[in-house]
């Protein structure tokens, strides 16, 4: 089932060769999201208005804003005349530390890197990951093979990206959707933090590609293994690579590619039986 107010139904015309016929679909929507700090409006944002919370906590972590969910002292999603304001207050240093590196972002749904006001900015250098755990592939795709019966949003849709936490002790934890697949990492992000999870034990699902900002997400949220659906840029596996991230993408039924430090994948592992 999907969250209210994130899909709604449109009519349409469908085409099947020379035949026409009248439906209907169930489409995403798209809204504009304000994140305030203190009143202070920091990023507007076009994305699926659902998972409000977990969105403004995980994008204030992977921006580097807070370093922890106890920093934000209060927050409210508002809806506004042009769409939803999510309205955050911080402590003082933390409120400093922002002001000091001030940026508006006007963001559309598929951009990650908005707003920055230096090429430098856009590869900035990432902190290395722990050393997580191993799995074999048979792990791999256990956990690539519960994300289509989670995405009800997508199910609905077709049309909206994924990102999810799996371990091998809990299998699916949490998995998040949105137009945007920055977003729905953020919104990930959020999650994991809010319940306390923490992203070094298990596996970083996504339905999308690997761009470098995905990368550069995952290794703030300090996920060590990263799977996607498709393939990584150039760029992303040079960031993996110095992070310390093990990159798969084309992660298929029928196998998937091992980009960086594949010594986390094994092809068989023995499971401690108490």
């Amino acid at each position: 089932m999907t969250q209210a107010g994130a899909a709604i139904p449109v009519t349409r015309q469908i085409w099947r060769g020379d035949a026409v016929s009248e439906g209907t679909r169930t489409i995403p929507e798209e809204t504009p999201i304000a994140l305030t700090y203190n009143r202070a409006t920091h990023a507007v944002m076009l994305a699926t208005p659902a998972d409000l919370e977990d969105f403004a906590i995980g994008f204030s972590l992977s921006e580097g804003i807070i370093q922890d969910q106890s920093d934000v002292e209060s927050l409210e999603a508002v809806a506004v005349e042009h769409g939803i304001e999510l309205r955050m207050d911080l402590p003082p240093h933390r409120l400093t530390d922002l002001t000091r590196r001030q940026r508006r972002l006007a963001g559309p749904s598929g951009c990650g890197l908005c707003g920055l006001d230096s090429l430098a900015e856009a590869i900035r250098p990432v902190a290395a990951v722990g050393p997580g755990e191993i799995f074999s592939a048979a792990d791999i795709h256990a956990a690539m093979d519960t994300m289509p019966a989670a995405q009800t949003l997508n199910q609905a849709t077709r049309a909206v990206h994924a990102a999810a936490f799996w371990s091998v002790a809990r299998g699916l934890i949490a998995l998040r959707e949105d137009v945007g697949r920055h977003n729905a990492l953020d919104k990930l992000a959020g999650a994991l933090a809010r319940q306390g999870t923490s992203a070094g034990t298990g596996l970083l699902l996504l339905s999308s590609r690997i761009s470098v900002e995905m990368v550069q997400k995952a290794a703030r949220l300090g996920a060590p293994v990263i799977v996607a659906v498709s393939a990584p840029t150039a760029l992303a596996v040079r960031v993996a690579e110095t992070a310390g991230i093990t990159l798969i993408g084309i992660a298929r039924q029928d196998g998937f590619e091992v980009f960086t430090h594949s010594h986390r994948i094994i092809q068989r592992k023995m499971r401690h039986v108490a």
